[in-house]
């Protein structure tokens, strides 16, 4: 994942997608830090994992996504897809 997202903002692209489920974010994280590319111009996605959607994890788990990618924010928070075994409110 580092190598691959380090060459993509490279060659100029800069929509990086990725999720908590793919185990990737740390690798993600590091290689736009270490692109020097500022952070304004990259658009960044993440997703939140179906057992992460309850009050209690959601939260935490944007928290632990946010520090393995070392950015303060992501342009774009998903649920990765909805699962009705999550079914509690928010």
């Amino acid at each position: 994942a580092y190598n691959s997202v380090k060459m993509a903002l490279e060659v100029g692209f800069r929509h990086i997608d990725t999720a908590q489920i793919y185990g990737n974010e740390e690798q993600v994280g590091q290689a736009i830090k270490d692109s020097n590319i500022p952070r304004s111009e990259i658009f960044l996605t993440t997703k939140v994992w179906n057992n992460k959607l309850n009050k209690s994890d959601f939260i935490p788990s944007v928290k632990k996504s946010l520090e393995k990618l070392q950015v303060d924010s992501v342009d774009l928070l998903l649920v990765h897809w909805p699962s009705p075994a999550n079914d509690e409110p928010m």
